[in-house]
């Protein structure tokens, strides 16, 4: 394995830029992570059962005086880069210095973790499979998100803009469907379970991406393997190496919350995390049996390139049999004694012709009895 493989490596499963916090002390706040937009603002969405209202803001400041202590206070921040940004939001609703730590490395496994006030969350976020290799050498588009949820606020940090919840947003802004309504009267912990709810969905889509991926190389294993195709086999591998590191983790986060007493999560609302851990394990289940597809997939390259290999010996061991007897006779003839008879017979050249072409079908027609060829 070269030093590049070794590199992206490394930057997959979560050892990226470690050098800019070595020796520093805990809770310093340095990215680690890539900046990956060159936006920097918080995007606030305040609402209850009756009204909802939306501002976007360039810092905390600006954005405070539109919320609501009596409604649900949902504020996304996107770029993860402003360490000037986070430092503040952190400052006003008295995050802990590790928990904004954890916020700036997009390389944290996901995690809960339960603080005084607050409770902290953070996993992957899966948006689909592309061509192009991201610079850890993924083609799967994903970024790190984190929630701090409070008593009627929740907090998302992104790495950049864009994201699954779009959908969600629209379901907020409308008031004429029993569902929405059902929405507008739940707390943060609910809209906390709707975000965790839809990027877990997000991972059904990127599996169903990889289960089509694993087909294809499956008939490209059965009828033309290349080298193109072991490249692609061990590139699916990584990628599912990269999901099992972000499922397996959350599927521990989830059961946490499910099973901890936090003040800031409704009992009721355990229920709707009891189904999303539900889904976890099934996403694990179907990346588990993806894993073992793909080591079936390499058997089948190797046992494949392996048999057309054989062939090819086959079809050069047959031809060097047939030309032995061949071979023998012409270096019989050929060789330069007086005394061989047959030299100066006057026809010997075609009846030497003769007998090597009735050696020649001889040997096809036993071949072909014997099918090995």
């Amino acid at each position: 394995m070269n030093l590049t493989r070794i590199s992206k490596l490394s930057k997959l499963i979560g050892i990226r830029n470690s050098k800019q916090k070595a020796g520093l002390p805990p809770g310093t706040l340095i990215y680690t992570g890539s900046k990956l937009t060159n936006k920097s603002e918080i995007d606030l969405i305040s609402y209850n059962e009756k009204e909802i209202q939306e501002f976007t803001g360039k810092d905390i400041k600006t954005v405070l005086p539109h919320t609501n202590d009596a409604r649900v206070n949902w504020l996304n921040i996107d770029g993860l880069h402003n360490i000037e940004l986070i430092e503040n939001i952190g400052e006003h609703f008295g995050l802990h210095p590790l928990l904004l730590e954890d916020i700036l490395n997009p390389g944290q496994r996901p995690k809960t973790d339960d603080y005084e006030n607050h409770l902290f969350f953070t996993l992957k976020t899966l948006h689909s499979i592309q061509e192009e290799e991201n610079d850890d050498g993924s083609v799967i588009n994903y970024e790190q998100i984190s929630f701090v949820l409070g008593k009627n606020y929740l907090l998302s940090f992104q790495e950049k803009e864009g994201d699954l919840f779009d959908g969600l947003r629209s379901r907020l802004r409308q008031d004429n469907i029993a569902s929405v309504t059902r929405a507008r009267k739940k707390g943060a912990d609910y809209l906390f379970y709707r975000l965790i709810d839809t990027v877990v969905d997000s991972y059904y889509i990127v599996l169903e991406q990889v289960g089509e991926k694993i087909e294809e190389l499956e008939d490209e294993v059965y009828l033309e393997p290349t080298n193109d195709t072991l490249k692609q086999i061990q590139k699916l591998k990584k990628e599912l190496i990269f999901l099992r590191k972000s499922v397996y983790p959350l599927r521990e986060s989830l059961s946490k919350i499910i099973k901890g007493e936090y003040a800031l999560i409704n009992p009721d609302t355990i229920t709707f995390f009891s189904d999303v851990y539900d889904h976890t394990i099934h996403v694990i289940e179907t990346i588990e049996t993806y894993r073992d597809l793909t080591t079936s997939l390499m058997d089948m390259y190797m046992t494949s390139i392996s048999n057309k290999m054989n062939e090819v010996m086959k079809v050069l061991t047959i031809i060097a049999t047939i030309f032995i007897p061949l071979t023998f006779i012409a270096g019989i003839y050929g060789m330069n004694f007086e005394n061989m008879p047959e030299l100066h017979l006057k026809y010997g050249y075609f009846y030497t012709w003769g007998i090597m072409i009735a050696i020649f079908i001889a040997m096809i027609i036993y071949f072909k009895r014997k099918d090995w060829i």
